[in-house]
């Protein structure tokens, strides 16, 4: 049976959910506002198990050690 967690295959990327304090640095680094970064729903495949809430920022870390940034949505 196959595990409802996060899934683990090698092409999906890292998701990982931000610290609220982590989260506001990214903000000032790159001077932008919640809404100027790119949507991932919560429901996406990639963020199961990771407890990722609406309003939060995620990175994914991709294996070329290039990051982007997705705001959670509904």
């Amino acid at each position: 049976m196959a595990d409802k967690d996060a899934p683990s295959h090698e092409i999906i990327p890292e998701h990982k959910v931000l610290s609220k304090d982590d989260a506001e640095k990214v903000l000032s680094e790159f001077r932008v506002s919640r809404l100027q970064i790119p949507k991932i729903r919560a429901k996406d495949a990639a963020l199961a198990g990771k407890g990722a809430k609406a309003g939060q920022i995620v990175v994914i870390a991709r294996l070329d050690g290039s990051q982007y940034y997705r705001l959670v949505i509904e």
